[in-house]
């Protein structure tokens, strides 16, 4: 079987394992299981990590749009709540779906496990 891209795979929002099953079975909700492929995906989670890369993305775009948007040519308060505030959340939504496929894919890519203190580990 061929490697699957994880950066394609994730942007796709396929299966990291096929790269042809779909990954979600709701808009953020993980399949349980690969339809193609069969892979158990049950335990994927990518946490708060593509949360915050949308954060900071999204928040460079917004405020370096609104601080352009308002030095250049000084629209109204209201204007400016009516351009930026839907694109922003329209990037942030747009946005969260292929970054969360993009962290599983990558997660499974580098068998990524959960993190684990020493100390809890059984002798």
């Amino acid at each position: 079987m061929k490697p699957v891209n994880a950066l394609m795979a994730g942007l796709k929002c396929r299966c990291p394992n096929c790269g042809e099953g779909p990954l979600f079975a709701g808009y953020l909700a993980v399949t349980p299981k690969c339809k193609a492929c069969g892979q158990d995906l049950s335990n994927a989670d990518s946490g708060d990590g593509p949360v915050v890369f949308i954060l900071l993305i999204v928040g460079a775009i917004g405020c370096g749009g609104l601080l352009f948007t308002e030095l250049t040519f000084h629209p109204p308060v209201w204007l400016e709540l009516v351009i930026w505030l839907p694109l922003i959340a329209a990037l942030t939504l747009g946005a969260l779906r292929p970054f969360k496929a993009v962290l599983i894919a990558l997660q499974f890519r580098n068998h990524a496990a959960e993190a684990r203190n020493d100390d809890d580990r059984k002798v």
